[in-house]
């Protein structure tokens, strides 16, 4: 079981830049595709970001391409989220999970999630 904690969020003004670190525990880390969610008041939750196991390919939803960057480092169990040219739509609770390749599938539970607010 891989459990998961998120950190980096805060409340910056539109424009500007956060970076999202989710430490994972588990020895399948190094091998697990990796992805960030994100969850605004009354929405679902939706998919931001996938990273595959070795770094080498990564998926963006449209809303945040070009924008946001995901990046992993399976020396140290951390996924990465840098988010750059912040709008107020990002305002959301920001989720890491083990996913499914493609399908974008989530295993296991979710953390406790990191605020990002962003304000106009």
């Amino acid at each position: 079981q891989v459990r998961l904690v998120e950190s980096g969020g805060g409340l910056v003004q539109a424009g500007g830049s956060l970076r999202l670190s989710c430490a994972a525990s588990g020895r399948t880390f190094s091998m697990s595709a990796m992805g960030w969610f994100r969850q605004a008041p009354g929405k679902e939750r939706e998919f931001v970001a996938a990273i595959n196991w070795s770094g080498g390919s990564t998926y963006y939803a449209d809303s945040v391409k070009g924008r946001f960057t995901i990046s992993k480092d399976n020396a140290k169990n951390m996924v990465y989220l840098q988010m750059n040219s912040l709008k107020p739509g990002d305002t959301a609770v920001y989720y890491c999970n083990k996913v499914d390749w493609g399908s974008w599938a989530v295993f296991g539970s979710w953390g406790q999630g990191t605020q990002v607010t962003v304000s106009s």
